[in-house]
């Protein structure tokens, strides 16, 4: 009996012996298959030239996933063969352990797949060139698109890998059933979020911004430096960063000076005395901007647009390609203006006039006011 007993424990014993060396064995196989699949991936991506821009950033974002997955997949192609050699609490822990590692290995490999396109459309696309309207465009709509995607991703797979456990399983489902009031709150509370969604597909489609647009919003000058599904990021010119939720963008005005195009014609204002030349001050302006280096050679002109009881208003218009460079266009304008004014009219600078005569010359004197 005794003899029985210890020749069923060393069955047992070399059962799980080689249970464990054939799910070894397939390990082992898998990380030489991750091997072979990643060298065979970069040959592949190495011929074609429309990959070049993904290539890398694929390959390097897609090692973690493949070498967790390509072994796991193998492992649990190899549990049919030792399963009679496990006992059922083993089996199943062993299998709900092998699918949580698949269903994770899946989410992270569709989550690097997303950030390598995201990746190559920024390296395809530079923002920062001159003319970016185009760039910032596609990578607006790659970034938030990305974000989404990887939310649904996120969310999908941590659904999926607690329904494998019975506990949480069970748990989920008492939620469910009790979700009475619960849901209203969890519904209302969730309210804002679903609004920020929503606003950031719409903002995706639609595109009122894009990064890197010059906008101006509660006051204040400066580019939008990053859009995520619930927040923006305004860069302001002085190094600040205003941060906004994304429903301002949609329930709120703002100014976006490169909606269409980056270019922009700035305005600087001159009140002087009602005998300045325009003609002259006209001709020193073209002479100005056309010696500029911030002027993109589109438009220039000066018109009077006021005129009150004490001085005129001339309006001075030029064109840049984008907004910095506008501004730097404005100041030297306006400072060699009023120099040339000063140097050369100085009796045209705003002046206050009074006439004042003898008490007999049947004249009021003016007002002290």
């Amino acid at each position: 009996m005794e003899s029985l007993f210890a020749d069923s424990l060393l069955s047992t014993d070399r059962a799980g012996l080689e249970a464990l060396l054939i799910l070894g064995g397939a390990a082992l196989l898998g990380g030489l298959a991750y091997a072979g699949l990643h060298r065979l991936l970069r040959s592949l991506t190495r011929e074609a030239d429309w990959t070049l821009p993904l290539r890398g950033a694929l390959l390097r974002r897609s090692r973690g996933p493949l070498r967790i997955l390509v072994p796991v997949l193998c492992v649990y192609a190899a549990l049919p063969a030792v399963r009679a050699s496990l006992s059922a609490s083993v089996q199943a822990l062993l299998e709900n352990g092998l699918r949580t590692l698949v269903v994770v290995g899946v989410a992270w490999g569709l989550l690097a797949l997303l950030y390598a396109v995201e990746e190559a459309v920024s390296e395809r696309y530079d923002t920062n060139a001159p003319d970016n309207l185009k760039a910032r465009k596609i990578v607006t709509q790659t970034r938030i698109l990305r974000r989404i995607a990887a939310t649904v991703v996120v969310v999908v797979a941590g659904g999926i890998v607690l329904m494998q456990y019975e506990p949480f399983r069970e748990l989920g489902t008492g939620l469910l059933a009790s979700a009475g009031i619960v849901g209203i709150v969890v519904g209302v509370a969730a309210q804002r979020t679903i609004g920020d969604l929503i606003a950031g597909i719409q903002i995706a489609l639609t595109q009122p911004i894009r990064v890197d647009d010059v906008v101006i919003v509660e006051g204040d000058f400066g580019w939008v430096e990053e859009i995520t599904l619930t927040y923006v990021v305004v860069r302001v010119w002085d190094r600040r960063r205003i941060v906004l939720p994304i429903t301002h963008f949609v329930e709120q005005p703002f100014q976006n000076w490169t909606r269409t195009s980056a270019d922009l014609i700035g305005t600087v204002f001159l009140y002087l005395d009602y005998t300045v030349p325009v003609e002259a001050l006209r001709a020193e302006l073209h002479r100005i901007v056309e010696a500029s280096e911030h002027w993109d050679g589109d438009v220039v002109g000066l018109q009077m647009t006021d005129a009150s009881e004490r001085t005129i208003t001339l309006r001075a218009i030029a064109s840049a390609k984008d907004a910095p460079t506008l501004w730097n266009l404005r100041c030297e304008i306006r400072e060699k203006l009023v120099a040339y004014v000063r140097e050369h009219y100085p009796e045209a600078l705003p002046a206050l006039r009074a006439r004042v005569g003898a008490p007999g010359d049947g004249e009021a004197m003016p007002s002290s006011a």
